[in-house]
């Protein structure tokens, strides 16, 4: 399969007529995901874990299934280590509250690069404060990527906890986290990784990885918005308490006391977004009908024809590093003298949809010396007539304002 023939399966790609290069925002979703979800409603729909009657154990069989398919998806040792979430800031903020709030104390160390999504940052500038905790932070280099000397002299003895994102969101620069998890092993820690930007575009296996902690959001691997799934390691998820209380996540409820379910349900506390969930399951049998080696020789072709495109404007400021071999399909840039959000504004008056912002990364922003930058972001759907049409729109907006950045 190619680009042009994966595109007709994105139906508001027909219908809409834009170019959309903001699927590390969001991506959108093909109608076999759709259609999945619309059968759910139509032939299943009931309370999962819920009811004795047929309907509720189809729901529940659907959903289980689900789990189950995740779990060999990742390769994920148990079943019950997949655990449905909202989306990956919640399920980091689970990891915070119910993990590193019952075992972190006084002076140990948190480390985490300073390329992390706000969603891996915040709960442990939290989680310090509350335990005594330090927070210390990983730099990237000149061409922002985290040296083996950074990692080896900011994670030590002290450090409990390491969260690394496996590619930034923003610079798009991947980060070796079998590497960094090793190390962090040597030293005592755990580690928790953010597969939010990379599950779409690479294979992951978590027993290879010997993560300890993986979190993902489905809308980014072409599942509907509200489902995220966390993985951990069965006997890290055991000794956790619940982060959530409820329905369906107790054994037994006294006036006084409750003891909980076992996992996976101790940590899906209410109904869950079973639509959700079997919507994800839809957008994994698309991604591995389609393969992951078709989806990276895609995606390294049209990557490498957008840089190549971008860097003959010689208005544009790229933040990318130059080893295209550690880097993924996003892009950063600047017109220089030109606010992002007046980019990003004219680009959508030419159909072109690209995201302009700080992309919940501010301390990354801060430490590049920048506000903000332009973004772009590219998946199976997206063509080289895309990029085209993106490289003669950045011209319409260098000329609409090269007049005021020249005087």
């Amino acid at each position: 399969m190619n680009s042009e023939e994966i595109k007709k399966d994105f139906p508001i790609l027909e219908n809409k007529k834009i170019v959309y290069l903001d699927s590390a925002a969001t991506t959108q979703k093909p109608i076999q995901v759709i259609k999945a979800i619309n059968e759910f409603y139509k032939k299943h729909n009931a309370n999962p874990h819920r009811g004795a009657y047929s309907l509720s154990i189809e729901a529940t069989e659907v959903y289980e299934n689900t789990r189950t398919k995740i779990a060999t998806f990742i390769n994920a040792k148990h079943r019950e280590e997949i655990i449905f979430s909202k989306n990956a800031t919640e399920s980091l903020n689970l990891i915070a509250y119910s993990y590193g709030l019952n075992n972190l104390k006084k002076d140990d160390e948190i480390v985490i690069s300073i390329m992390e999504h706000h969603s891996n940052l915040v709960p442990w500038q939290k989680v310090s404060k509350v335990t005594g905790s330090k927070l210390n932070y990983m730099y990237i280099n000149e061409e922002f990527e985290l040296s083996n000397e950074e990692i080896e002299s900011k994670i030590t003895d002290k450090t409990k906890i390491v969260g690394i994102t496996q590619i930034s969101n923003v610079l798009g620069t991947i980060n070796n986290v079998k590497k960094i998890i090793q190390y962090a092993h040597k030293k005592g820690a755990i580690v928790i990784v953010d597969a939010s930007q990379s599950i779409p575009h690479m294979k992951i296996d978590v027993q290879d990885l010997d993560a300890d902690f993986l979190v993902f959001s489905g809308h980014k691997i072409l599942a509907p918005l509200g489902i995220g799934v966390l993985y951990g390691k069965k006997n890290l998820l055991n000794k956790m308490n619940p982060f959530l209380m409820g329905g369906d996540m107790i054994e037994y409820v006294y006036e006084q006391e409750t003891t909980f379910a076992p996992l996976p349900n101790k940590f899906e506390a209410g109904t869950q977004n079973v639509e959700g969930v079997i919507g994800l399951g839809a957008a994994i049998d698309y991604i591995e009908n389609i393969g992951y080696d078709t989806i990276q020789k895609i995606e390294k072709e049209l990557v490498n024809y957008a840089k190549e495109k971008l860097s003959k404007l010689d208005f544009i400021t790229l933040y990318l590093t130059p080893n295209s071999e550690n880097h993924s399909g996003v892009i950063s840039f600047n017109i220089k003298g030109v606010h992002p959000h007046d980019v990003a504004s004219i680009l959508d008056s030419e159909g072109v949809c690209i995201r302009s912002g700080n992309h919940c990364a501010q301390p990354l922003m801060r430490y590049l010396g920048i506000d903000s930058t332009c973004r772009v972001s590219f998946y199976i759907y997206n063509t080289k007539e895309d990029v085209d049409k993106l490289i003669n729109a950045l011209n319409k907006s260098y000329n609409i304002f090269k007049n005021y950045i020249n005087k």
